[in-house]
């Protein structure tokens, strides 16, 4: 028995041993595993691997300035200034009072086109552009007959006249022979006879351009209808269709800003010596709108009859802070601009914008007075910040 007692007291003893020694293992791997924080920190300070870059300039965009300066990237100092109230709208252009003319038919014929005219062809005034003849109709040439009747009541008023001296033709029946003439010459004058005097000739009663040509070759034609339009585009019209929401605010209105479908130019009234005619005191039938009618000048590339987009334009407001339109860039309808943070860098800023007048747009949030901002060639460096991929800024401010 007592050998069992000792044999058990030696297997206990045994056994405790390798727990101690196990334990002391467990905790030298854990001291170690707490050291290599330490260590990595040591590094991160710059004595083991090389330091990381500041997270500050992740967002920077690197553009050098002549790669800048060719792209043609401008860039202006915010600065508030006056801003005038804008109310959107839609209009057209037409041709100014006394800038157009309709030429129609003298007489009743068959037309004849002396040349081409479609629209925008330049013609002079009392340029020869048709002819109408009517020797094929039933009731005969109406040049001619028009002709015969002038020629007989000149000869009947001269033959009177020389009566008249000698008072076998009284003044009053002198004065009814002159009048018949005179209607009969006026009448054959009215047609410019060609010279055979087989068909009248058409003139346009101004210079311009042709707007709409209304006939074609043999068209039968009456007397007064409209055979051609000639527009000299020297002054324009335009109208602008405003919404009745803003019918109170029409007493501020005093210019407009608009832009063509068929280009990207914006014009403004002031630069065309634009002035407001009229303002409409009512709406149409079944419309919703009351017009505001423009005048201004001509720069030669205004269509009359194109429909426009409309800024019209009311009184000044003061220190407001706004960018011309080439500075927006748009993503997913969320607006921003670039700004300038050193010689070669910009960062991309979202922006909050208000009303537009065409040419500026209104900033509500995003930037602030002194804030250098890419005013033009926005696009060069919206896409040097997608070509960049680039480490972070390195070198310091």
């Amino acid at each position: 028995m007592n050998n069992y007692l000792w044999i058990g007291a030696v297997s206990l003893f045994l056994i405790g041993s390798a727990c101690h020694g196990g334990g002391k293992t467990h905790d030298h791997d854990a001291h170690h595993a707490t050291e290599l924080p330490s260590h990595d920190d040591h590094d991160h300070d710059g004595h083991g691997h090389e330091a990381q870059a500041p997270s500050s300039h992740s967002d920077e965009i690197l553009l050098p300035p002549d790669k800048a300066q060719a792209a043609g990237v401008r860039i202006t100092t915010v600065a508030p200034g006056p801003f005038r109230q804008v109310i959107p709208a839609g209009g057209q252009l037409l041709s100014a009072q006394g800038e157009e003319a309709t030429v129609v038919a003298s007489m009743t014929g068959t037309v004849h086109l002396l040349h081409p005219l479609t629209p925008g062809t330049a013609i002079g005034k009392a340029t020869r552009c048709l002819q109408i003849a009517s020797d094929k109709l039933q009731d005969g040439n109406t040049v001619e007959r028009t002709r015969i009747a002038y020629e007989t009541a000149k000869t009947a008023y001269e033959r009177g006249a020389r009566l008249a001296t000698d008072q076998i033709v009284s003044q009053k029946e002198l004065a009814l022979l002159k009048e018949t003439y005179d209607q009969a010459r006026i009448a054959y004058e009215a047609l410019s006879p060609t010279a055979d005097g087989k068909a009248a000739t058409v003139t346009s009663p101004i210079g311009g351009y042709v707007k709409n040509c209304y006939v074609q070759e043999g068209d039968y034609v009456t007397v007064g209808q409209p055979l051609m339009s000639v527009t000299q585009n020297r002054r324009l019209q335009l109208r602008a269709e405003l919404s009745e929401r803003h019918y109170a605010q029409l007493r501020d209105i005093r210019s407009a800003h608009f832009k063509t479908p068929y280009e990207t130019r914006v014009y403004a009234l002031e630069e065309l010596k634009g002035r407001l005619l009229s303002v409409g005191k009512s709406t149409a039938d079944g419309a919703f709108y009351v017009p505001v009618t423009f005048e201004f000048d001509n720069c030669g590339d205004l269509l009359p009859g194109a429909f426009v987009e409309v800024w019209l334009l009311g009184s000044e407001r003061q220190d407001i802070i706004s960018l011309p339109v080439t500075a927006l860039t748009e993503e997913q309808g969320v607006h921003f601009v670039y700004l300038q943070v050193d010689e070669e860098g910009y960062r991309k800023q979202e922006v909050k914008t208000g009303v537009t007048d065409g040419c500026r747009v209104e900033i509500l949030a995003g930037v602030k007075a002194g804030d250098r901002v890419v005013t033009e060639g926005a696009i060069h460096v919206k896409l040097a910040a997608a070509g960049n991929a680039l480490p972070a800024h390195s070198h310091q401010h």
